[in-house]
């Protein structure tokens, strides 16, 4: 099992139930799966209550067996927007925001070669190698952490950068014992647009330019029970702000993570990840971190009658030189949410949870306080997941 781990995304693996997948066909040499859910909740926050889409995708999954115990597989998976347009909705990567009428999304979509003995190797829009370190507390259903350094540019899906689903990305995956290994190199060279978040701020970044990044995971299963993350993750963006002012910078950011049990499993489950990092991330205005520490925390007990009960505690803290760069201004997304869960037949999911908030947005212009505090708030959310 810890071999097969190594020959797929890691993280496909971590979301059980949600990535259970029905195997559709079956002959000596191929395997054709569908998966994926359906999500519909009701969200109580920022004045306003709402049916929104949470996250809803569908993939695809090819598998076909080659000469030589060599193994080639595909992924194709496109989040789904089932309920139509609405004025605020609720994304994967916790963001609110103003939906277009479009019904499908790229999510992922890569194809690769396996081998029992020498590892595979994958080409395409994929989970990166940084997830691997921090996969392990994003397991909320609505507000899943925003401090791990994975949906970075103002909670979008880390495709920039590589960290989260990242476009482009070059992977090779092996294990070697207890220890698997993910690296990574992301082929780009890309000019992406930040949305316009209405405001006037000069120093708001409106565009920027990557080429290529690179990204490490180790997991070391150390015991059963006991899972020990390490990695990191670099790339070199140049940015254009508001007032046509040019930027040049390093990104990174390492850290670590721990976790005690298995989430899927009966009993207590605890998860812990924490990171530093320089030019990775923006605050809620679309201006750079210049530095930032983040934390993310989960702990949770699933009863024998299928109810689980979690725990989070998430942050995500600029540092001395973000409040030197916009004369004081401080940039410290914190939260903590608690929820119940209760899994029918391990295919239909229902669930509470509820967000606390306790941000610090502190400024000295009351407007641009205002403007960060926008996408975070408290928060109540009931829903129900269908899983394919």
């Amino acid at each position: 099992m810890k071999k097969a781990l190594a020959l797929v995304p890691f993280t496909a693996l971590a979301f059980t139930p949600a990535s259970n997948a029905v195997e559709v066909f079956k002959d000596d040499k191929n395997v054709f799966e569908i998966g994926g859910y359906v999500d519909a909740r009701v969200i109580d926050t920022q004045g306003v209550t709402e049916v929104v889409n949470g996250s809803s995708r569908i993939n695809f999954a090819f598998t076909r067996d080659m000469s030589n115990d060599w193994k080639t597989y595909v992924k194709l998976e496109w989040g789904v927007n089932p309920f139509g347009n609405s004025t605020i909705s609720y994304s994967s990567e916790s963001n609110f925001e103003t939906k277009s009428g479009d019904f499908l999304n790229n999510r992922l979509g890569y194809v690769g070669l396996s081998h029992d003995d020498y590892g595979s190797v994958s080409i395409g829009k994929q989970w990166g190698a940084w997830y691997d370190v921090v996969y392990n507390t994003n397991y909320g259903m609505v507000w899943d952490g925003n401090a791990s350094g994975t949906y970075t540019y103002n909670k979008s899906d880390g495709a920039i950068n590589g960290v989260g689903r990242g476009d482009k990305v070059i992977q090779y995956r092996n294990s070697f014992g207890d220890l698997s290994v993910a690296i990574q190199m992301q082929l780009k060279n890309s000019v992406a647009d930040i949305p316009d978040d209405g405001s006037t701020n000069p120093n708001r970044l409106v565009q920027t330019e990557y080429d290529n990044t690179y990204g490490i995971g180790l997991t070391y299963q150390a015991t059963d029970m006991l899972v020990l993350t390490l990695g990191g993750n670099t790339g070199e963006p140049m940015a254009t702000t508001a007032s046509g002012r040019v930027l040049k910078e390093t990104d990174y950011i390492y850290g670590a993570g721990i976790s005690w049990g298995g989430w899927d499993q009966y009993g207590f489950y605890a998860a812990a990840n924490v990171n530093a990092n320089e030019y990775h991330d923006t605050d809620n205005l679309g201006r750079f971190l210049q530095d930032a520490v983040g934390l993310e925390s989960l702990v949770s007990y699933y009863f024998d009658n299928n109810v689980k009960i979690l725990a989070s505690y998430n942050i995500l803290e600029a540092g001395d030189e973000y409040e030197k760069v916009h004369q004081g201004d401080v940039f410290k997304r914190q939260f903590a949410f608690a929820g119940v869960h209760y899994y029918w037949d391990n295919s239909v999911v229902m669930y509470l949870e509820a967000r606390k908030d306790f941000s610090d947005f502190s400024s000295r212009d009351p407007a641009k306080e205002a403007a960060q505090q926008l996408t975070e708030d408290d928060g109540v959310a009931i829903g129900v997941r269908y899983i394919l």
